[in-house]
């Protein structure tokens, strides 16, 4: 006989449990993402008690002026209180506060803005020289470890062919690890290197990524997300994954890596699997990171085929992976036309920073369903996204360097992308198993398709259908799968916006 008094007190100690850690979390990440100025007068005093009177004199002069000392070590300080380098000059602002989160996405919307804002015209010259993004400094390492990254480049050349793991993007990204790290050839330095110009030219800002996306667009078929809407609340589910990314951030940092709030953001966005994505929020909030971020995001997207599979076979029974569902209905032209028109309507309106990325994706994508410029559509997905293709993976290997690769830093952000993605898998897998307790009997999701929730398109959709069909051949998931995929990059995307209307003016 079952105790329903028992578990309903097992429910509630268990809702408590997890109200108190994510109380925890909260409390915890407002101090280690964020620089606080308790924690800089700490660091202050700290300073003038072992300092001369003199030298004493002219930090307080400095602290009056500044409101910082930019004299005193940036890892002064320990636990919640230390210092991070490079926010000795933050305030209250960089914290984490849900309240004052929220009201900027309010106030980050296009309605808000429309209502609010007067527009100014662009001046027809710039006053000013426009500076370029400042690069972190990673430091020298020996010359022998670039025969390490020389390797690892065979390595991943390797796993795109003999394995074949995307070999699209793997090849010219191992490549590109192989010649960047040739001593002597200097193909990764300006202001001659072809693999440093190429990185300059387009992926150390938006605009290779901005082409990805269009072409995207033109490649992509919305018709399986139209006919099953309900499929995007996986693609939603998913991109749990890059907001849980920045408590594992606040985590590494009570370890003494030294992220803050915009280079955490940048780094989440990593578990969209997507790296155009993450090249566009790094570009806004961490320039410095947006090499390695790069890598890892591109490396993640390649390696859907083998880090998938065991969660979903570990998070699903294997009566659910055998769980058959109907191709999608046959979706009108006039709704794939109108639909591209109606997600950038929703996206000016409501949040405007998504908006470079989803209207490049909508752009592509209506030229292809409106069928009134066959040429364009054709380009867009063959020979303008080939080449770009090249070039972008080009770039991205061109970054992976010791100096930048065998770091503490980089390899907490691999560490913490990987987590990303793993995370962003189950939360859509473990969505599907929850919708399916509220679903008719008959319309039972297979939850292998919300593994496809994350924006790999179509690999993670490829990935799904493979892994059900390994249950039972007949069972084909690859239609279904493209819905919460494509829905995944929207999701991704509009991620990307949250994060650049909440901290992209603190830089």
């Amino acid at each position: 006989m079952i105790d329903l008094n028992n578990t309903f007190k097992k429910k509630v100690l268990g809702v408590t449990l997890a109200i108190t850690a994510i109380a925890f979390v909260l409390s915890t990440g407002s101090k280690v993402l964020a620089q606080t100025a308790d924690a800089s007068s700490e660091t202050v005093a700290e300073v003038e008690a072992d300092t001369p009177v003199a030298i004493g004199d002219a930090i307080a002069e400095e602290i009056l002026l500044t409101g910082t000392n930019e004299s005193a070590p940036a890892s002064n300080g320990h636990g919640l209180n230390r210092v991070i380098k490079g926010t000795e000059k933050w305030g209250e602002e960089h914290n984490i506060n849900p309240l004052k989160f929220v009201q900027n996405i309010g106030k980050s919307t296009g309605i808000y803005q429309m209502m609010n804002q007067k527009k100014v015209a662009p001046k027809a010259e710039f006053k000013e020289p426009v500076k370029e993004a400042l690069e972190k400094d990673w430091g020298t390492a020996p010359g022998w470890q670039s025969l390490i990254m020389i390797a690892v480049g065979f390595l991943i050349v390797y796993l795109a062919v003999g394995k074949g793991f995307e070999p699209l993007l793997l090849i010219p990204i191992g490549f590109g690890t192989i010649l960047v790290n040739i001593v002597g050839a200097n193909m990764g330095e300006l202001p001659d290197g072809m693999l440093a110009i190429i990185y300059h030219a387009g992926v150390g800002n938006e605009f290779f990524p901005m082409l990805i996306f269009m072409g995207i667009g033109a490649m992509t078929d919305f018709g399986p997300l139209i006919a099953n809407p309900k499929t995007a609340i996986l693609g939603g589910a998913a991109q749990f994954g890059v907001f849980f990314t920045l408590f594992g951030v606040a985590v590494m940092n009570l370890f003494g890596l030294n992220y803050n709030i915009m280079q955490a953001c940048a780094i989440g966005i990593i578990g969209g699997a997507d790296g155009p994505t993450s090249i566009y929020v790094s570009g806004k909030l961490a320039p410095e990171l947006m090499g390695v971020i790069a890598v890892a995001a591109y490396s993640y997207m390649a390696l859907v085929p083998m880090i998938q599979p065991p969660i979903m076979k570990l998070l699903t029974s294997k009566k659910e992976r055998l769980i058959k569902m109907p191709n999608p209905r046959a979706v009108p032209r006039m709704e794939k036309v109108l639909f591209p028109l109606m997600l950038l309507i929703l996206t000016i309106l409501l949040l405007p920073p998504a908006a470079p990325l989803i209207g490049m994706l909508a752009f592509g994508n209506f030229v292809k369903e409106s069928g009134a410029a066959t040429r364009l559509s054709k380009t867009m997905e063959n020979e303008l996204m080939n080449i770009v293709s090249i070039v972008l993976s080009l770039g991205v290997g061109s970054q992976m360097t010791p100096e930048k690769i065998i770091k503490g830093e980089s390899v907490g952000i691999i560490v913490l992308g990987l987590v990303a993605f793993a995370v962003a898998t189950a939360g859509g897998l473990l969505m599907a198993k929850l919708m399916n307790v509220f679903l008719p009997k008959d319309k039972k999701i297979n939850p292998l398709i919300g593994s496809a929730g994350v924006s790999a398109v179509p690999m993670a959709a490829r990935v799904a259908n493979k892994v059900g069909q390994a249950e039972d051949p007949s069972n084909f998931l690859l239609m279904n799968a493209m819905g919460p995929n494509v829905a995944g990059v929207i999701g991704t995307a509009m991620a990307a916006g949250v994060f650049i209307a909440t901290y992209g003016g603190l830089r």
